[in-house]
């Protein structure tokens, strides 16, 4: 079996130190649940998730990649997690016969999501 590691990195490492920062002051007014703490709660479970079984989440075809994410990791695969309120979590892997590397690039909201990805309302 090999050795997972996952990194948040770029944007995504970004909109989760926002989000950690946003559930450390509701924890700090006595707020047991809401919606940024469900988040928070969903992206910790998927990253361990990921740990025990990288490919868990769905891989994008190649043809649906946003152009701007392809170039700026040079990616080789893409794959998506759903994550609580509509939420997706963007990720790619690198890695050998002994270790992978799960590097999540991004962390989005659905109309993030659908935007990145060029997808229109009918």
């Amino acid at each position: 079996m090999r050795k997972v590691n996952l990194f948040i990195i770029d944007d995504a490492r970004e909109e989760f130190e926002k989000l950690n920062a946003v559930v450390g002051r509701q924890r700090s007014r006595g707020i047991k649940s809401s919606e940024e703490m469900q988040l928070l709660a969903s992206i910790k479970k998927k990253g361990e998730l990921l740990k025990l079984n990288p490919t868990y989440g769905d891989k994008i075809p190649r043809e649906y990649w946003p152009k701007e994410l392809a170039e700026r990791y040079a990616l080789t695969n893409l794959w998506r997690v759903g994550l609580t309120n509509y939420w997706r979590m963007l990720y790619t892997l690198r890695g050998d016969k002994i270790e992978v590397v799960c590097f999540v690039i991004e962390l989005l909201d659905h109309k993030q999501y659908d935007k990145l990805f060029k997808y229109k309302k009918k």
